[in-house]
């Protein structure tokens, strides 16, 4: 998505943020996972309007400071305005992370569905890598599209009728080999953090399941549905010609499209927001430690071992989370 339009869905990024993390479990793998005791210096790559900072920055101790990089223009000014009311230091720098090379000078190199939009994104994790002193972490929250695909539940629909997972994890996989951007990379980054040196790599799932309850509090459930028909949940397809003839030249067969636009206008036809809907995002969280080996460059990979298929993008690349 050309970076312009990112300044225009500032709300978009709003919105659905809101669906995939409980405050508590980031609190929790801030405390009890990461063991942060001590202030940090924290760079965010491709920081957006700063989602990252306001989440963690009042969970860090006292004295940690936030720097984010974004080319987005009006996404940095946000920022700005928004960090300036609050009481942290933080810094924000508007340029292409394609092009700048950061200083090796933090604690924590972070980012939030950001790799997924790089064509390259060891190479961007390499940069993270070689951003932050040795003992310092890497921490990526990235998506996993097809986990989240299967992550939905329609009272009173068979998944099946409305999230045809073969299909989709087709069109990912096929549209990764095409652009290398990869919409499952979070499930990935487990193997390039460690290809890339880092030690002590785990991963985590995101904990939030968001219900949709015909009976829960008006307000709340207007929010509720709001970000979901903004994440995509129940978005009309459009002309079905059209969206036929897009995802056949995605690598669909023509009954795949066939079958995939049916599912598509199917879900828009029966999620409304008296619908009674679950949805889990499975966000992935992966992290390793910079120590003398993470130089960012790939590790030579065994002999014979073959380099696993990535998956890529929701039902259409340009329409694609940050």
């Amino acid at each position: 998505m050309p970076n312009d339009d990112w300044d225009r869905r500032i709300d978009y990024l709003r919105n659905t943020r809101r669906l995939y993390y409980n405050d508590d479990y980031l609190d929790f793998l801030v405390r009890g996972v990461w063991k942060l005791d001590k202030p940090v210096r924290v760079v965010d790559f491709g920081c957006g309007y700063g989602f990252l900072g306001l989440k963690l920055l009042p969970l860090l101790p006292e004295g940690s400071t936030y720097t984010g990089i974004d080319k987005g223009h009006d996404l940095i000014a946000t920022a700005r305005e928004t960090f300036g009311r609050l009481p942290y230091a933080s810094e924000f720098i508007e340029a292409d992370l394609l092009e700048i090379e950061v200083e090796r000078r933090f604690d924590l190199a972070v980012c939030h569905a950001f790799l997924l939009h790089m064509a390259e994104p060891e190479r961007m994790l390499g940069k993270m890598i070689g951003s932050v002193a040795d003992g310092g972490r890497v921490i990526a929250f990235e998506p996993h599209w097809i986990a989240g695909m299967a992550g939905w539940e329609l009272d009173g629909v068979d998944a099946s009728r409305i999230v045809r997972l073969g299909a989709l994890q087709k069109l990912y996989e096929e549209d990764a080999k095409r652009s290398g951007k990869n919409g499952n990379v979070g499930i990935r980054l487990p193997i390039l953090m460690s290809r890339l040196g880092l030690a002590q790599v785990e991963c985590r799932a995101s904990d939030k399941v968001n219900f949709l309850d015909p009976d829960m509090d008006l307000r709340a459930k207007e929010l509720l549905y709001q970000s979901l028909r903004e994440e995509g949940v129940g978005q009309p397809p459009g002309d079905r010609d059209d969206i036929i003839s897009r995802l056949a030249a995605r690598g669909l067969t023509p009954e795949e499209a066939s079958a995939q636009y049916e599912a598509e206008r199917r879900a828009a036809e029966e999620f409304g927001s008296d619908s009674a809907f679950v949805y889990a995002p499975q966000m992935k969280i992966t992290f390793g430690t910079v120590s003398g080996r993470a130089s960012g460059e790939p590790v030579p990979a065994i002999v014979g071992r073959e380099r696993q298929a990535s998956g890529q993008l929701r039902i259409d690349p340009e329409e694609a989370e940050r």
